[in-house]
């Protein structure tokens, strides 16, 4: 059984928390075994909790769950391009993958909500294919 974790952004915790259990779920569907779950204040804070839990011999991949914002500034893209790039590179690193469950940069709040389930699921989606 492949035995993952999930990495999830206290920003907008009560979506966040929608997503984890969906994603829980999804993983139960492909016998993926969730071993951890870390909360970390936000998304960019999202690639050094998964460097730390790929690195172990006992975890085969990670999700990571958040959500950025479309805001008054460009502020959410930078920071939703270097942790798309920090995921990217962490995978080549480490072979192993990582599911990327991160609605925006730029979503407006009124589409949040409808793009939960797709995101969770689509992670543990992608962490399935490859494992």
């Amino acid at each position: 059984m492949a035995r993952i974790a999930l990495v999830c952004s206290r920003f907008h915790r009560e979506n966040v928390e929608t997503m984890l259990e969906l994603a829980q779920s999804r993983a139960e569907d492909f016998g993926i075994e969730v071993i951890e779950v870390i909360w970390v204040p936000g998304s960019l804070e999202i690639p050094l909790a998964v460097k730390g839990l790929i690195c172990r011999d006992d975890i085969d991949g990670a999700a990571c769950l958040g959500i950025i914002e479309k805001g008054a500034t460009q502020h959410g893209l930078v920071i939703g391009q270097a942790v798309v790039k920090t995921i990217l590179e962490l995978q080549l690193e480490y072979d192993k993958p990582i599911g990327l469950g991160i609605i925006g940069p730029g979503a407006e709040p009124e589409h949040v909500e409808s793009r939960l389930a797709p995101h969770a699921r689509g992670a543990i989606d992608a962490i399935a294919a490859v494992l």
